[in-house]
């Protein structure tokens, strides 16, 4: 993706099911977890850059000792500071008391971070702050044990003003108006609720105090304070959370927008956000790392039961398709094979855009993440010249030699790394005066593998905001002196803002809005535009379930060619000697390509949930009333 863009945060999840001393005897320490919780993080590195943040706890600890541990950091690093810190504190304990060391009840009573159960989270803020308040878990602090929450998500809520009214209602105060606040609120009170039910149901049956604390461990049900507190939740989310007793839990969203997967076996029981990280730190098959399903949560025990139960009833499956165009590791052997299908499947529109002539044309790709899109498409593209040979083979049979037999044969797709990134000059690009001349030399470019008559075809993830297309790739390709460039989108048209992780709130910031806005003005049909904004204005108040994208009549006077034509147009700048055409992936051929990720709201405007129409019309409205802000 050219153009970068933030997006969903990666969690991670473990719980071990055996004494630590089992782990000390098997793998040689019993920081395993904390060595486990590194790579389950550092795996998923992809996913945040902004932050990382690490809980653990302490199974069956005694009054007086502390059995959480927590640490985060927003530094340029966040998960090596994190650890940095973790293994600076563990080294310190063990140097100055050696008999830690080989004793493993010590370490567990002395020596923080290491326990039973692990939280882990890479942060991508969508917005607000970086400050390391916003770095998650987040943690609510109680003395009774059962009432001290720990949570972590990759999760957006559309409706944080309604939840936070909620919290209000019942009485409290919450710090901020924010959805992880808001979210670790509600839960807490529900479970507050739960603790105090189960208390009075011990104090009937005769217990203590001291003696009801076990009993509330093992009564707690984690999945009715789950319904109770997810029950105006309105958004995306795979949410993590921990109780201090050591229950524990992952709950994913009824639409599935956010992605969870789980493994278990005697010793562990894992999740993480994505599947190859599972595999990879912990060795084991496709098949044995499950998804979870949309709607439910993953609830391991204190005692160690492992359980997925249904939270709320899943609706249709919109699993957000930027997992599997961008987002996700490509390691997935799905993942994998779904980019590549990307790249097939949009080959057509690019023979098309350069009249079938792959003798005179250079395909390549940029960035990196494009690369196995770009297998894919040059596949096909040998499919398409095997078909060609074969036809001439046949319809030549009779006169073919075999100096031109072999001459036909020996003709082959061209293909080239044609950018390379210059990733040194990221960090001075901040000062808008000389912002565009050093964005022209991001990358560096491959001088002497173009002819004066060549295509050049260049394949990217998807295109966003057009602003590196058009300030630096475009234009460092014209250097190269092709006939036409061709820049190949794997995904579609991205024309509505995401309100689910992603960070694209505002409808101006996207190159296909820009562009139809544009073709409206030119058009004589600026009337739509004020029809739109009046009938997105005229909902305002509406109850969620109630409110219509009416965005989506923006767009409808044009076909999606006359925009790609336009967004081309747009990029194209007086001094590039090229033609420069721009093709997208077409939505039908994105769901043949990823049959299980259906979610396409930033391409169709199809939302979820009703909390989705509401921010994109609140988005066209903050665009049309001059309103730098946010639509959610």
């Amino acid at each position: 993706m050219s153009d970068a863009i933030k997006h969903e945060c990666g969690i991670a999840m473990l719980r071990l099911l055996k004494p630590l001393e089992y782990y000390k005897e098997k793998y040689g320490s019993a920081f395993y977890g904390v060595q486990k919780m590194y790579l389950l993080m550092e795996k998923q590195h992809n996913r945040g850059q902004d932050g990382a943040g690490f809980a653990s706890i302490k199974l069956d600890v005694k009054p007086g000792q502390r059995y959480i541990s927590r640490v985060r950091s927003n530094h340029s690093q966040p998960i090596l500071d994190v650890f940095a810190q973790i293994n600076a504190r563990i080294n310190e304990e063990l140097a100055a008391n050696p008999a830690y060391t080989d004793n493993v009840a010590l370490q567990k009573e002395n020596i923080p971070y290491i326990g039973e159960v692990f939280l882990g989270h890479v942060r991508y803020g969508t917005f607000g702050k970086n400050s390391i308040e916003s770095v998650h878990p987040f943690l609510r602090q109680n003395n009774w044990m059962h009432r001290n929450l720990i949570v972590a998500g990759n999760f957006n809520l559309t409706n944080v003003q309604e939840l936070f009214n909620s919290l209000v209602e019942l009485g409290q105060h919450p710090k901020e108006l924010a959805d992880t606040v808001t979210v670790m609120e509600k839960i807490g009170h529900f479970l507050d609720d739960e603790v105090a039910d189960l208390y009075q149901e011990c104090k009937q049956e005769g217990y203590t105090k001291q003696e009801a604390s076990p009993v509330i461990s093992d009564r707690l049900n984690v999945a009715r304070i789950l319904k109770r507190a997810s029950k105006q939740w309105d958004g995306g989310y795979a949410m993590a959370g921990m109780f201090g007793h050591g229950d524990a839990f992952v709950f994913r969203d009824p639409a599935g927008i956010r992605p969870a997967y789980y493994y278990q076996d005697d010793e562990i029981a894992v999740v993480a956000s994505e599947r190859p990280v599972i595999q990879t730190v912990f060795n084991v098959a496709f098949d044995d790392v499950k998804e979870l399903t949309p709607g439910s949560a993953i609830i391991i025990k204190k005692s160690g039961n492992v359980s997925v139960e249904e939270i709320i009833p899943p609706t249709v499956n919109k699993a957000c398709s930027f997992e599997r165009i961008y987002f996700s590791r490509g390691s997935d052997a799905e993942i994998y094979e779904e980019r590549k299908e990307l790249g097939r499947l949009v080959l057509p529109d690019v023979l098309k855009a350069i009249d079938s002539d792959t003798d005179n044309t250079v395909f390549s790709y940029i960035p990196n993440t494009a690369e196995t899109s770009f297998f894919g498409m040059v596949e096909a593209a040998n499919d398409f010249l095997n078909q060609r040979k074969n036809n001439e083979i046949l319809e030549k049979r009779n006169v073919l030699t075999e100096e031109t037999l072999k001459e036909l044969l020996s003709v082959k797709i061209r293909t080239e790394k044609i950018a390379i990134k210059d990733a040194k000059l990221r960090t001075f690009i901040t000062e808008d005066s000389s912002r565009d001349d050093l964005v022209a030399h991001v990358y560096d470019v491959t001088y002497g593998v173009i002819k004066p008559q060549d295509n050049l075809v260049i394949i990217d993830d998807s295109i966003v905001r057009g602003t590196t297309l058009k300030m630096s790739i475009i234009k460092m390709m014209d250097r190269l002196n092709p006939k036409r460039i061709v820049v190949v989108s794997g995904a579609p048209q991205i024309r509505y803002p995401d309100c689910y992780g992603i960070d694209m709130a505002k409808l101006e910031g996207l190159v296909a809005f820009r562009a139809t806005h544009e073709l409206l003005k030119e058009r004589g049909m600026e009337h739509i535009i004020h029809n739109v904004y009046n009938k997105c204005k005229a909902q305002e108040g509406l109850p969620d379930k109630e409110v219509v994208n009416h965005v989506t009549e923006f767009y409808a006077p044009f076909t999606d060619q006359e925009i790609s034509d336009k967004i081309a147009k747009m990029l194209t700048t007086s001094d590039i000697k090229a033609e420069v055409k721009i093709i997208f992936q077409t939505v039908e051929n994105l769901h043949k390509a990823c049959p299980k990720n259906l979610g396409d709201w930033y391409f169709t405007g199809d939302y979820p949930t009703p909390g989705g129409n509401r921010v994109v019309n609140r988005a066209f409205i903050n665009f049309y009333e001059g309103n730098d802000a946010r639509a959610y």
